[in-house]
């Protein structure tokens, strides 16, 4: 949607393993080769391959800043910037939402990609109302590891209930008919076990 004047948002949501950190660089990328002045931005949360580079899993790498909060982010741009990539922005707080709806608003070109939806199939932090105001969402699918059809689902395969688990090897991809839901097994307290009284034979 290049042909866009002023600015506009793009949602790029899908589940892990989906490309959505790919297709974000590819974009912005685009945008470079064009001669726009281009800025990055991602989530402090995120240091799983670099903490100031946004890294797809096949390499591709693209300078970011990492930001701790939405506020943050709207302090961080620079005067004159055309196109704000962020990744992983399902991790921001709310208020990035306006923030994404006042760069739009300037004339910039907000580009971001993130989860849709959590472990649990929820929807996940901020993305519902950033794919309500956006002017294009493209939706991404990885490749189920059990059926290998198309997979829209994190399927956590290890850890605990919380629901922001950073790191890939809790996760699989899963489709729709492959997902099963996760409960993490609760860890005996052998000290409380001690203490029950024993029936008296």
């Amino acid at each position: 949607m290049d042909s866009h004047r002023g600015g506009w948002i793009e949602i790029i949501a899908g589940g892990m393993f989906s490309g959505k950190s790919e297709e974000l660089i590819r974009r912005l990328r685009r945008a470079v080769i064009a001669r726009q002045r281009v800025q990055v931005f991602k989530p402090l949360i995120d240091d799983r391959f670099a903490t100031d580079e946004v890294v797809s899993r096949d390499e591709r790498r693209l300078k970011a800043v990492s930001i701790g909060t939405s506020a943050e982010l709207r302090a961080r741009v620079e005067i004159g910037v055309q196109v704000v990539g962020i990744d992983e922005i399902q991790f921001f707080d709310n208020g990035v939402v306006d923030v994404c709806m006042q760069l739009a608003d300037a004339g910039i070109r907000v580009i971001a990609a993130g989860l849709d939806q959590d472990y649990m199939r929820r929807p996940f932090g901020p993305m519902p109302a950033l794919l309500a105001v956006a002017e294009e969402v493209s939706k991404m699918h990885a490749v189920c590891v059990r059926c290998r059809g198309a997979a829209h689902y994190s399927q956590r395969v290890s850890g605990g209930n919380a629901q922001v688990e950073v790191g890939d090897t809790s996760y699989e991809a899963r489709c729709r008919g492959c997902y099963e839901r996760y409960t993490a097994e609760a860890e005996e307290d052998l000290a409380v076990q001690l203490t029950i009284p024993q029936p008296v034979s």
